[in-house]
């Protein structure tokens, strides 16, 4: 449908007023909200992960083209819980103790709602306890952690047997600047992704 290929082109090119202008009017014109979400703003923002995977675009342009997507949602949000649309699963993330950098995570968030995952940001420096709380109450179905200090990776590993000793059906995922496969792999974890794009597809295979 014409209306919702213009939605997604212009949220990839973050004109958050002519995005709000287009949803606001493919709801008068009787358009599913669910569609609306899924063939504008979603579809839209598979682009933009596919072109950030390959280098095509870069960090400032992600982040344009989130915040019309999430200029657009605060249109959409309350026709969708009003069509029973709910999301995808829940994420719970935050820049581990120690750890005051937020760039990436902010990122990856992003990349998340973009897939249409309820994300839970915790916001920097959150200890092992304040993930798995967190996870509890919001009934997450992931644990996405993030550091970028070598020094506050340990406290990935303090995460995951937190999660293994309370028995939480809950899977962690780690990233960030020093984080490898290795490391992931060294700790028990269950998911480390090289890029914000690839952590949001990882994220939304977990919950599905």
């Amino acid at each position: 449908m014409e209306l919702l290929n213009q939605i997604s082109t212009f949220m990839q090119q973050g004109r958050a007023p002519k995005v709000q202008e287009l949803v606001t009017q493919a709801l008068e014109q009787g358009i599913a909200p669910r569609q609306i979400l899924q063939n504008g703003l979603l579809d839209g923002m598979d682009i933009i992960g596919e072109k950030f995977k390959n280098n095509q675009i870069f960090v400032p342009e992600v982040l344009i083209a989130a915040r019309a997507m999430n200029s657009a949602l605060e249109i959409l949000r309350p026709r969708l819980a009003e069509a029973g649309v709910a999301e995808q699963g829940t994420i719970i993330i935050g820049t581990v103790k120690g750890d005051l950098h937020d760039i990436g995570k902010n990122l990856v968030k992003m990349m998340m709602e973009g897939k249409g995952l309820k994300v839970v940001d915790l916001g920097v420096n959150v200890s092992a306890g304040q993930f798995t709380d967190a996870a509890v109450q919001h009934k997450a179905q992931v644990i996405a952690c993030s550091a970028l200090l070598t020094t506050t990776m340990g406290e990935m590993k303090s995460v995951v047997e937190l999660v293994q000793q309370k028995e939480l059906p809950i899977k962690v995922m780690v990233g960030g600047a020093p984080v490898t496969q290795a490391f992931c792999d060294t700790i028990g974890a269950d998911c480390y992704t090289a890029d914000a794009a690839s952590a949001a597809d990882a994220a939304l295979g977990f919950c599905m």
